[in-house]
């Protein structure tokens, strides 16, 4: 493959990047096709992280390439203000479709933090409406990621995030995370311990009291974080905790959602439904930017007041129910619901389990967790330099052929939900070798 290479790469500012590491070295990606990126210089990569979490049916679809390039020349681009075009709607009666009552109706977004952020404001907005207006008080957790705009990471725990930033929203408070490791160790699947996590929020709660709290969110499963698995019972007991006291709940399921775990959305894994689903990345497979916030009949209702020509919610996006990323994610259900994609997990998930906890005993590791096709191996530090030892598993197995995620001293795994057996074997056997040879 002839692909011309820049010559300046210092004006682009690159995102969650070592910039200077990243330009003295470049890696970069030409073309992309199944579960294969491929490089400037001709190498394949297996891609162990379905892009960034989103690449859920493989790269290059014809199907998704189609519907876009038809709608591009059909209708580019249409206001959602006050206007509307056929494919939003579609698409939003499909969405809604798939998500358990009451959560009836969508409101589209670009992105992960832009569904949080929306669900952040359309709770805060709700409380008001229905005359509990000193309900103004946001739950969030520990090691918690519910993006990077000011609500989202004021919600979010990943102290890196934080700290360069200085005021965020006031009126914010944090549970504790859920990571147990010296209890849970090597789990595989839900872990046993840590119910009790749970309660963290009627102290919460006791402290500045129900009157004065709107929303707790959550990530049913904390991704970006290093695979957080809930612990048996925990999200039942939020559920719980939160109807008894009147208070949202939230469940950012920008990466549980569309087949992660194996059923379409961690609301189906778990059984747990929360008053509002905060989505976006496999919405579309990565394709078009696109997200999506699905709530309740209640809370939509409560806005549906007043006189019939009056906006009922100033809020919104240029870019929201863009015709080009409807076209994109209606594709991407296709295939999802002719390949069984969203309920793929259950096929291959003892496979990959088993696979990713062979890698116990190899050196430095130690913690190996997963749940569906979603998995983490947790390495040990290096003393007075944190990440560095799962960086450089990352450039190591990037030389062997193989694109996979960290965070912190973590590697998280979530490859495309087409994996073969075959494959899950080359991965796992690229990160045995890998750790093997880490200082």
């Amino acid at each position: 493959m002839n692909v011309p290479v820049p010559n300046n790469l210092e004006a682009f500012w690159m995102p969650f990047t070592a910039n200077r590491q990243f330009k003295k070295a470049p890696r970069l990606l030409a073309s992309a096709s199944g579960m294969y990126y491929t490089t400037v210089e001709g190498r394949k990569l297996l891609d162990a992280a379905a892009g960034l979490w989103c690449v859920n049916a493989g790269h290059g679809r014809r199907e998704i390439v189609e519907a876009v390039a038809n709608q591009v020349g059909e209708l580019d681009y249409a206001p959602a203000f006050q206007m509307g075009h056929p494919k939003a709607f579609e698409l939003a009666a499909r969405l809604t479709s798939m998500m358990p009552k009451p959560l009836d109706h969508v409101f589209f977004t670009n992105s992960g933090s832009e569904s949080v952020e929306t669900a952040l404001k359309i709770a805060l907005a709700y409380q008001r409406a229905r005359g509990k207006g000193t309900k103004t008080r946001l739950i969030g957790r520990e090691r918690g990621y519910h993006g990077v705009n000011f609500g989202g990471i004021s919600v979010g725990g990943i102290p890196t995030n934080r700290k360069f930033f200085g005021s965020l929203l006031t009126g914010v408070d944090h549970m504790r995370h859920t990571h147990d490791i010296e209890r849970n160790a090597f789990t595989r699947g839900q872990p046993e311990y840590g119910v009790e996590f749970a309660d963290e929020l009627e102290r919460i709660i006791y402290l500045h009291d129900a009157s004065n709290i709107a929303a707790v969110i959550v990530e049913p499963m904390s991704g970006s974080t290093g695979v957080l698995v809930p612990p048996k019972g925990y999200l039942e007991r939020l559920r719980e905790i939160c109807t008894k006291h009147d208070i949202l709940l939230i469940f950012d399921e920008v990466i549980t959602g569309f087949g992660r775990l194996g059923t379409p959305f961690a609301v189906d894994y778990f059984g747990v439904v929360p008053d509002m689903v905060a989505t976006a990345k496999g919405i579309t497979n990565g394709v078009i930017p696109m997200g999506g916030v699905f709530c309740s009949s209640e809370i939509y209702d409560a806005f549906m007041t007043g006189p019939e020509h009056a906006i009922e919610l100033f809020h919104g996006y240029t870019y929201s129910a863009h015709p080009v990323a409807c076209a994109a994610s209606m594709a991407t259900l296709d295939i999802y619901a002719k390949e069984g994609l969203l309920t793929r997990g259950p096929e291959l998930a003892q496979y990959f389990e088993d696979a990713l906890h062979s890698l116990k005993g190899l050196p430095h590791v130690i913690d190996i967790r997963n749940i569906g096709l979603v998995g983490a191996i947790e390495l040990r530090p290096i003393d007075g330099e944190p990440t560095k030892r799962a960086f450089s598993a990352f450039l190591s197995a990037y030389e062997k052929g193989v694109m996979m995620r960290t965070t912190g001293d973590i590697i998280a795994l979530s490859p495309p939900l087409i994996v073969s057996k075959a494959e899950i074997d080359f991965l796992v056997s690229v990160i045995a070798d890998v750790l093997k040879t880490l200082p």
